[in-house]
């Protein structure tokens, strides 16, 4: 798959640099950021001052971890404007969350910020493969969400022909792929599932397709679901990693020629490994909440954010700088089932493992009587596999049971019986014990 992909191409000075040209990089750029804080953010001249801490006291990027961590509330607490260390007037875009769960997260850019981005993004996709001259299709939404309009300045930065598709419109999707011929996508996992199932019932084989590459990011997935959509589609599948907070998309991406992990751009954000209740920070390859503190950012920089995400960092390959394990979860993911915690992710490994089954899945969790009560949907993969419907929903189960220590009903539908997603990220769990 993709062996043009992994020619190696002009990499920038830094991604090949020593640890302790990255480390001296780092300490200078940590202690502009949190002068810059300490200046002009109220909210950080009051916590630095409730922790006891100042600028001056970091002398080693290690003294950190003095410092407070920083939390999506900090951000609803001063919406919109709050945070930002420079004047409103310097502010040239603005992204926020879908605030479904309260106050929306309102991100800000300077022109220079863009510019960062721009290139960051630009970084990542030529480490994932992309090149110069490349059709990129961009499938991410576009709007407040930054996915889209991060992918789209990335590419374009890169050299590449965009094709600014945003998110939905399926058919249209297919019809654009199959027009225009572009070389990579970038896209959430889960829609690349409902384009490869679209293809197929229109009668298009996935294999086909000049497709080379797919930037896979904005929600949790597994290596299960990396070679189901590699083998569908006969394309390499090369995980990115962002977040709306931190800058978007394009904070650390896998490469091309290891795809052992994303490579944090170090030179750009400092990650630390906490634990998720104590706070303690935890060596290098040991599992924890990933924190980050931003390095270049001139509007909103955020110390020590605390990301949610579940991960290792790991030494440097095909980079310089460290690498971030596979993400397959976040702290606040995580449903606890009769005592027993459970990642959607579990459930993701179980099913793709599974032949007969297609890598849809649906989690339900309600009370019966004071007892939990699980209940996983799964997918027939074809008809040829209906009259073994009883038995997978026996192989499931049982590998939930042994492997992850739930008991479940399994009810296995009927091929594309499941809702699939057309915009924005999958909706894997339904909980309603609330």
């Amino acid at each position: 798959m993709g062996v043009s992909r992994t020619r190696h191409g002009p990499r920038e000075a830094v991604e090949i640099a020593s640890t302790d040209e990255i480390r001296a990089l780092q300490l200078a750029r940590l202690k502009t950021t949190l002068q810059s804080v300490a200046a002009n953010v109220p909210h950080y001249q009051q916590a630095f001052v409730a922790h006891g801490v100042h600028p001056d006291d970091l002398r080693t990027p290690s003294d950190l971890a003095r410092f407070p961590f920083t939390v999506k509330a900090d951000l609803r607490a001063h919406y919109p404007f709050g945070l930002f260390a420079v004047p409103r007037e310097q502010v040239v875009r603005l992204h926020a969350s879908s605030g479904t769960t309260g106050k929306p997260t309102v991100v800000g850019y300077t022109a220079q910020d863009i510019d960062t981005w721009a290139n960051l993004m630009a970084r990542s996709l030529h480490a994932a493969g992309a090149r110069a001259g490349d059709i990129a299709h961009v499938a991410y939404g576009y709007g407040l969400f930054t996915g889209g309009l991060g992918a789209h300045y990335g590419a374009e930065r890169l050299g590449c022909s965009v094709v600014p598709m945003s998110g939905g419109q399926t058919e249209k999707q297919i019809q654009l792929i199959t027009d225009f011929r572009p070389d990579l996508i970038l896209v959430t996992p889960s829609y690349m599932l409902t384009l490869i199932d679209a293809m197929v019932q229109a009668g298009i084989d996935p294999r086909q397709t000049s497709l080379q590459l797919g930037v896979f990011g904005a929600e949790p997935w597994t290596e299960a679901m990396r070679r189901e959509i590699e083998t569908r589609t006969d394309m390499d599948a090369v995980d990115i990693f962002g977040l709306s907070e931190i800058m978007g998309p394009g904070v650390a991406c896998e490469c091309i020629e290891t795809k052992d992990g994303a490579v944090i751009w170090e030179d750009h954000f400092y990650p630390e490994i906490i634990h998720p209740v104590s706070g303690e920070v935890l060596p290098d390859g040991e599992l924890g909440e990933l924190v980050i503190t931003t390095l270049t950012k001139q509007a909103l920089p955020l110390i020590r954010y605390r990301t949610r995400d579940l991960t290792r960092l790991l030494p440097p390959t095909a980079r310089s700088m460290r690498r971030i394990e596979k993400i397959t979860g976040r702290s606040d993911d995580m449903l606890i089932i009769r005592g027993v915690n459970l990642f959607p992710t579990q459930i993701e490994e179980i099913v793709c493992a599974i032949p007969g089954l297609s890598p849809h899945y649906v989690i339900h969790v309600d009370k019966e009587g004071h007892l939990d009560r699980l209940l996983i949907e799964v997918e027939l993969r074809d008809e040829s596999a209906a009259s073994r419907r009883a038995e997978l929903a026996r192989e499931v189960a049982h590998k939930a049971k042994t492997l992850i220590g739930v008991s479940a009903v399994i009810e296995v539908r009927d091929p594309f019986a499941l809702e699939r997603v057309t915009l924005g990220k999958a909706r894997r769990v339904f909980d309603r014990r609330a």
